[in-house]
This record gives structure tokens, C-alpha cells and sequence, in this order.
């Protein structure tokens, strides 16, 4: 039987892309913001487009983060695409001007700031190369695959070092693949059956089928 998925309906972009591409790849796919059905699915997606703030406002008003922490807690699968990355992360810096420290907090699951690239051109937009971290469940077989990314802010700093360094790693570290614009930035990342890509892989062709396909195989 097919793993049964739900899209995260909260309004933060163009999620039926992420439903035909999840729907060619053998799942059963919904599209609602509606708790007991995210609750119930084998997989929940969270998509992400725009401002950080913005979608962490969107995913709040249809109280996202607290069905996405649930999940997390009770060992159910979650995958964040772009922003539904980002705001797995302590805090973005993307228009949080009226923020005290200049941030807006995310869902805190991973340390790290969400900021802008520093390159002479952003967004970054286009297809680049990942470097999949060892065992990757996304990336089996597809490490050095592009992918497709639009973006110009991100993961610098690597999670896996800062929780060993504040001593609040617990169970398995996290499993970081990473790109480059310029610098070095998280690309994707996997602990335990919370996963998260910054690339879209509903948009990247045969790799990005490949990398849902390896997703819906470990939920299922």
C-alpha cells in the first residue's frame, strides 16, 4: 500500500506542484491544513515560498507549528521544502526589522540563523550541485546530482558542530548535505524522520523525483 502524505495547506506557495510531483512518484496525496488528517498521514510535507516571517505568520495562523511539533515528537514523518526548511531553524533575519534582535523565531528543531547570502548576485536561482551527507536517505544515489534552487537567504553555519558544541546533541546527529552560492550553506538535512530540503525537488527532474521517491520508500 502507498504511504498516504499530506501537503501542508497553509498558503505559503505553489504546493500543487509538490502534489502532482509526490502523486507521480506513488503516493497518496491531500492537500489540507485540517489537524486530524496531518495527524493521521504517513508523511506530512510543509512547502515554503516567500519571506521568512511571512510564511512562519502563515503556518501560525493555521496553527502549523503545533502539528508539526507533534509529529516530530511522536516520531512521524515531516519534510520541509525552501522556506519549510528555513523555519525549522532557531530564527530567520529576513525582513524581521521590528524583531529586538533583528531575527524572527522559527520552530527551533535545528540551531542555526537563516541569513543572506553574501554573493554579488542573489537570489541564487538555477540548478547547482549537492554534496549528500553519508547515508542520506534523501540523496541515496544521488550524491553531486543538481538540483534546483531559488533563494538568497540560508544555512550557513553547520548544526551538527553547534549542538556538539553546546553540548545539546541527543540520539543520532543530524545527517547535513550541503551547496554552494559563494559560500558553503545547508542544501539538506535529516534527523530521525524530520527531513528538509532548501532545493525544490518537485521542480528538479529526474534527481528530484528520485530524492520524493526515496522519501515516500522510508515512510511507508
Amino acid at each position: 500500500m502507498s504511504a498516504h502524505v499530506v501537503v501542508l495547506d497553509a498558503g505559503t506557495g505553489n504546493v500543487r506542484s509538490a502534489v502532482r510531483a509526490l502523486q507521480r512518484v506513488g503516493a497518496q496525496v491531500q492537500l489540507t491544513a485540517d489537524y486530524d488528517a496531518v495527524m493521521a498521514a504517513d508523511g506530512l510535507v510543509v512547502p515554503g515560498v516567500g519571506a521568512f516571517r511571512a510564511v512562519m505568520e502563515k503556518m501560525q495562523h493555521v496553527r502549523a507549528e503545533r502539528m508539526i511539533e507533534r509529529r516530530i515528537a511522536g516520531g512521524q514523518a515531516v519534510l520541509g521544502i525552501c522556506v519549510g526548511l528555513q523555519v525549522l531553524f532557531e530564527r530567520g533575519t529576513e525582513r524581521s526589522e521590528a524583531a529586538a534582535d533583528g531575527a524572527w523565531p522559527g520552530l527551533g528543531q535545528w540551531p542555526g540563523s537563516v541569513d543572506l547570502l553574501p554573493a554579488a548576485v542573489v537570489p541564487h536561482m538555477g540548478w547547482s550541485p549537492v554534496q549528500a551527507a553519508p547515508d542520506s536517505v534523501l540523496l541515496d544515489g544521488l550524491d553531486g546530482e543538481r538540483f534546483y534552487f531559488v533563494h538568497s537567504y540560508a544555512v550557513q553555519s553547520d548544526p551538527t558542530a553547534q549542538l556538539e558544541a553546546e553540548g545539546t546533541l541527543s540520539g543520532a546527529a543530524p545527517k547535513v548535505s550541503w551547496a554552494e552560492h559563494k559560500v558553503r550553506f545547508v542544501a539538506a538535512i535529516e534527523q530521525g524522520q524530520l527531513y528538509a530540503t532548501q532545493f525544490h525537488p518537485e521542480k528538479s527532474g529526474d534527481a528530484g523525483a528520485e530524492l520524493l521517491r526515496n522519501w515516500v520508500r522510508a515512510i511507508e
